[in-house]
């Protein structure tokens, strides 16, 4: 089985819509889950990331009979981490798509220089409010893959948006452990973009010292929204990242 796990303010629908290509004659049970406060999960408990990692952690407790691999992107790859720190017992391995690792905008380590080139008008599809965050987050950058993101963005439940801004702008966002030098031994995948100007890729990098069995790859001509700019790849990566499952047998701390 592997329980995903999506992006901050996404759904199940989406993240399963970005990785269900991925996962394809893998021939597993895939579970997608709507954070508190995302989708159609309700906001029961208190506004902190913790609290969100302890919600998942505790499905996982009810609805699994053993360990699993953890799948998530961005802020969900960032919880999926955090599990395999605290509760290393519960994670077999982890695909880490565009991860959070410094949940303080302020502290991420960011690629500079100029964007690709870009055709006209190639955000004209997309909201006014949402251009600016498209133009950093993305690095295949195309009419197509905007009008996919924003299905993505629009699909699943409603979410509830004040628990949302709570969570994101209050004191506790980040998790408490997320600067512990604690390593995990099952397999990892670390899959990043060479042009994600959310979360960047050298911060993810610095983080495979916690990981020995972990791969690191990041993407040209991709941002933070990977999964939908190059879904080619991803699949690739991913099937590499199963097939490295199947026979391990090291998890948790070392």
């Amino acid at each position: 089985m592997v329980a995903c796990l999506p992006m901050f303010g996404m759904t199940r629908s989406a993240m399963a819509a970005a990785f269900t290509p991925a996962f394809a004659a893998a021939g597993l049970r895939e579970v997608y889950l709507d954070l508190p406060g995302h989708g159609d999960s309700p906001a029961n408990g208190r506004a902190a990331s913790q609290a969100v990692l302890d919600t998942v952690c505790a499905w996982l407790d009810r609805h699994v009979g053993g360990p699993v691999l953890l799948a998530g992107a961005s802020y969900g790859a960032y919880l999926a981490a955090g599990i395999a720190r605290q509760r290393p017992e519960l994670v077999r391995g982890l695909l880490l798509v565009c991860p959070g690792v410094k949940i303080s905008r302020g502290s991420r380590d960011l690629p500079d220089g100029e964007p690709p080139e870009a055709p006209t008008g190639w955000l004209d599809g997309a909201p006014a409010e949402l251009r600016p965050h498209l133009d950093a987050a993305l690095g295949h950058r195309t009419p197509t893959v905007v009008a996919t993101v924003l299905a993505a963005l629009d699909s699943g439940g409603p979410g509830d948006e004040k628990f949302q801004k709570e969570l994101q702008e209050g004191p506790d966002f980040a998790l408490p452990d997320e600067d512990a030098d604690i390593v995990f031994g099952g397999p990892v995948s670390v899959i990043t973009g060479r042009q994600d100007g959310i979360v960047g890729y050298a911060d993810q990098f610095r983080s495979m010292r916690h990981y020995p069995r972990g791969t690191f790859t990041v993407i040209d001509s991709a941002g933070h929204y990977l999964p939908f700019e190059q879904p080619a790849l991803l699949r690739s990566l991913t099937q590499d990242w199963l097939r490295r499952t199947c026979n391990t047998g090291t998890r948790g701390r070392q």
